[in-house]
């Protein structure tokens, strides 16, 4: 669905990159995920793909067709949802929608089966500046979808979020993968990135270190281990053990012969762990 080849980008516009050699390609409704932490290039290259900021050096095809930013037809058929709320304040969340609608060509959905979607329906003819800030997110998030995008530009879009709100922002965005909906997502929340995603981009000083499902991420570089409660003299001991490693592998052995365990879980490296352990930095950094 879309290729990206070599692409560079320099704010100074000198050899100072923001975003340096990066390529990787994105299949037709896959959920493709951008990670890194504030200042690697994930906006960068999602503002490149939309349009946003020149393209400078590389290739971006589109079905294999290099990519018209300035074409009718390419505006027609993506949709972005921002982190920054970027609303008209003096309209309604009904108006914003209907006015974006009005900037499509052929059918775009109903604006207020949307808002009902991301659960703002009884908000609908409120004005924008009366929003909070998740509110406002998820009037940016139901804007992304007026024109039926083939493919979805995500920005951060469980950020700032309570947790029953980013759960049906998750579902709906997979509903829209069901859909066919191709959806390029960047963040830095690993853990939203690891239930979302089939696959994922680690992105760090505007370079790709990794990119792979992540599953195999964290088979390739994790550490497989197992989490272990147990009486020991009268008083629960809790120890993690690798079960990679033969003393770890025969202690747990020994532990569960005895029959005094009363947990036990498996455990496996987060993405999250996986970055640092790549990149050598964390994801607030």
């Amino acid at each position: 669905m879309i290729q990206v080849k070599n692409l560079y980008h320099s704010y100074s516009e000198d050899d100072n990159y923001a975003v340096d050699n990066i390529s990787f390609e994105i299949k037709k409704g896959e959920i493709f995920g951008f990670l890194g932490p504030s200042g690697a290039g994930k906006s960068t290259t999602q503002k490149i793909l939309i349009g946003l900021l020149s393209h400078q050096k590389g290739q971006i095809l589109l079905d294999g067709q290099a990519v018209d930013f300035k074409s009718r037809e390419r505006l027609n058929e993506i949709g972005v949802s921002f982190e920054i709320a970027n609303v008209y304040k003096k309209l309604t969340g009904l108006e914003n929608l209907e006015f974006h609608a009005k900037m499509y060509k052929g059918q775009t959905a109903d604006p207020l089966s949307l808002l009902d979607m991301v659960g703002l329906k009884d908000a609908a003819n409120k004005k924008a500046g009366e929003y909070s800030k998740g509110m406002l997110q998820r009037l940016v998030f139901a804007r992304s979808m007026i024109n039926n995008p083939k493919i979805w530009f995500l920005d951060e879009p469980t950020s700032g979020l309570d947790p029953t709100t980013a759960s049906k922002i998750k579902s709906i965005i997979k509903q829209k993968q069901k859909e066919g909906t191709t959806i390029f997502l960047t963040t830095h929340n690993m853990f939203t990135a690891d239930e979302l995603c089939d696959r994922v981009a680690f992105l760090n000083d505007g370079k790709i270190v990794a990119l792979d499902t992540p599953r195999n991420l964290k088979l390739e570089h994790g550490q497989k281990l197992a989490s272990v409660e147990y009486e020991k003299e009268g008083k629960i001991v809790k120890e993690t053990l690798s079960m990679s490693q033969a003393d770890s592998v025969e202690k747990l052995y020994e532990i569960m012969k005895k029959g005094h365990v009363d947990t036990i879980h498996s455990q496996e490296a987060t993405l999250e762990q996986i970055f640092i352990k790549l990149t050598g930095r964390g994801l607030e950094e």
